[in-house]
């Protein structure tokens, strides 16, 4: 004898049903992109490809570098907002410009804190100043009197308005009391081609980007950010030795869009850092400068909102605008 089941009862298991949360065991399901701000080449598409080639044999799914320029970013990251919320659009970016820009532009399409979602921290990066070694500038202390004895005559590259290039040199001008014209270029690498070029006197980038340039000669490093040396670059000085207090750590992340499920970001995170911290993908950063990191959840949302606040105050001070 067959018993009939309340019609409340079928209503409440399908409504449970409903809101349980989205099963993550079948991600990815089709291919993945990866939206990097900024053209092939520049330390971000590096990590980004590193990252891409292990995380596609592990999800048995393409992963492919999208390289979305403009806006100084701003457009790919309105492009991550924007996309489908289930994890299969990924944006990698490094904390400048991510940051900065709703302070340096008047109109921003998004909002960093509420319209994207953190998914995992995956380097902390150490940037070099480079200058050109027709200069002749073989110090920081060089690299001041010359500023001093000419204001504006020296000049630096930068990945464009309001990228990190940009932002922390004018942090090295404020603390060093010097007058550099900017030059901003479309991307890292571009801007890079114009320091060895000898189109432009200096540049400060991702030591993942200059470390080659460096040992052969191409360019000369003065200076890295953070408070201790970086072993490829032994002649550099830290930042910090110089300036206490006025250096503020980089880094690098990855963030999806906002409504994702949270099930699907925890295993992007799982899954990222399991490539990211693998010896033979982690030896390869440290090799080129970075440090993997790792750090993921509210720990790293924490690390995003805190920064926002530091910019924004430095960049009210010092009445920096990119538009």
């Amino acid at each position: 004898m067959h018993r009939t089941i309340p019609v409340l009862v079928v209503l409440s298991i399908l409504t449970a049903a409903a809101a349980a949360p989205v099963p993550a065991q079948d991600f990815p399901s089709k291919p993945v992109r990866l939206v990097v701000p900024f053209p092939p080449g520049g330390p971000l598409d590096i990590g980004g490809r590193l990252l891409g080639k292990d995380l596609q044999e592990l999800w048995k799914q393409p992963v492919i570098v999208e390289n979305r320029v403009g806006g100084s970013g701003t457009i790919a990251v309105n492009s991550v907002v924007k996309s489908a919320p289930d994890g299969h659009t990924l944006l990698v970016i490094s904390s400048t410009p991510l940051v900065t820009q709703p302070h340096l532009f008047q109109k921003v399409p998004y909002d960093v804190v509420k319209d994207l979602a953190p998914v995992i921290q995956t380097t902390l990066s150490t940037f070099a100043l480079l200058t050109n070694p027709k200069k002749g500038i073989t110090s920081v202390r060089e690299l001041v009197e010359q500023a001093r004895k000419a204001p504006g005559v020296l000049n630096y590259a930068s990945a464009g308005n309001g990228s990190g290039q940009h932002l922390l040199m004018e942090l090295f001008k404020s603390a060093a009391n010097v007058n550099l014209t900017h030059v901003p270029y479309k991307g890292a690498a571009p801007a890079l081609q114009g320091l060895i070029a000898g189109e432009v006197d200096m540049m400060l980038e991702v030591a993942v980007a200059v470390v080659p340039l460096v040992k052969s000669g191409k360019a000369h490093a003065l200076m890295v950010t953070g408070a201790s040396p970086l072993e490829p670059l032994p002649g550099a000085v830290p930042f910090d030795s110089l300036y206490p207090g006025l250096d503020i750590p980089t880094w690098h992340g990855i963030f999806t869009a906002p409504a994702t499920p949270r099930p699907v970001i925890e295993k992007l995170a799982q899954d990222i850092r399991q490539v990211l911290l693998s010896p033979a993908i982690s030896s390869r950063f440290r090799e080129l400068g970075i440090e993997p990191s790792g750090v993921s959840g509210a720990k790293f949302d924490a690390i995003v909102r805190q920064d926002y606040e530091r910019w924004g105050e430095i960049i009210r001070k010092n009445n920096l605008r990119a538009d």
